[in-house]
């Protein structure tokens, strides 16, 4: 099929892109007009201002199928959430409703039902339209909702990654409780592949998570062992110093650490994988082996 695949260049768009390539797809990749290289399969697009359907309508002439994969973790003038993941998407989906493209794969989050944050409304809003559009018959839509999306390139997996060396780990209170079910970054590219192959009856939302689920500073220590490293010393940041770093965070832009990241944190990130399993024909990766398969 003839994919556009929007945020082509970001951590999961560059691996689904490269999975979809391989199943003999033709991608079309969305790409910001800030972009330095565009290649002639390129498109570019705004999702900070492309925020009306008639935008998006000629760049999908020809298109069978539409993937998803932008998204921020926190808000910003170049690149503001309401925008990026609510108003831009949703012209998207209407745009698709409008041509006729029968297919869309929506990449959203586990773990935003319930949460009061601007990153969670966004995603539930852009998640609501297109299942209307879908119940109303106007395309078919996949809603992937994964847990913590593990491998190279991504900045949380950096930033666990670099937690995991560390010989005496500090770390907040939320994140020595909250549990979570990693998910490999090549996993839910399969995924969707799939939902654009042998399973296109699949539809609706779709939890995409790990095998096991565990709290994120055991999902730290076990990056630690498989980095072959002894455990860590483990401390628990107090709860002021929590709240301090979090807002310290909250000045540095392109940081993954913020507020909205710590209250994100004070929630359970699981699901059920067994849709997920289906789509892939096995378990996912355990999280125990991401090292060895993720990161690379």
């Amino acid at each position: 099929m003839n994919i556009l695949l929007t945020g082509s260049t970001g951590f999961v768009g560059h691996t689904v892109a490269a999975a979809l390539t391989r199943a003999g797809h033709t991608v079309r990749g969305g790409v910001s007009p800030r972009q330095r290289t565009v290649l002639p399969t390129h498109v570019s697009m705004d999702f900070a201002r492309d925020t009306t359907p008639d935008l998006w309508l000629p760049r999908l002439v020809g298109i069978d199928a539409v993937v998803n994969a932008v998204g921020v973790l926190r808000d910003s003038s170049a690149r503001p959430i309401d925008a990026v993941h609510q108003h831009t998407p949703t012209a998207l989906f209407t745009a698709c409703a409008q041509a006729g493209v029968k297919r869309v794969v929506h990449i959203s989050a586990l773990g935003i039902e319930g949460s009061s944050t601007r990153y969670a409304s966004t995603k539930r809003a852009a998640d609501a339209h297109l299942l209307g559009l879908a119940a109303q018959g106007a395309l078919s839509a996949a809603v992937l909702r994964p847990s913590v999306v593990f491998g190279k390139g991504g900045d949380s997996s950096a930033l666990f990654m670099n937690l995991a060396r560390l010989p005496v780990a500090l770390f907040p209170g939320p994140m020595l409780t909250a549990r979570v079910q990693p998910v490999s970054v090549h996993d839910l590219a399969d995924a969707i592949v799939a939902l654009l192959g042998q399973a296109m009856e699949i539809k609706g939302v779709i939890e995409c998570a790990g095998p096991e689920a565990l709290t994120m500073g055991d999902f730290i220590a076990s990056l630690r062992q498989q980095l072959g490293s002894r455990p860590a010393h483990v401390l628990r940041l107090p709860d002021p110093l929590t709240h301090l770093s979090a807002r310290l965070g909250d000045a540095v832009p392109g940081v993954p650490w913020c507020t909205e990241t710590l209250s994100m944190l004070g929630s359970d990130n699981v699901g059920n994988p067994a849709v997920f399993e289906q789509l892939l024909g096995r378990q996912g990766v355990h999280y125990s082996q991401l090292v060895a398969t993720a990161w690379r």
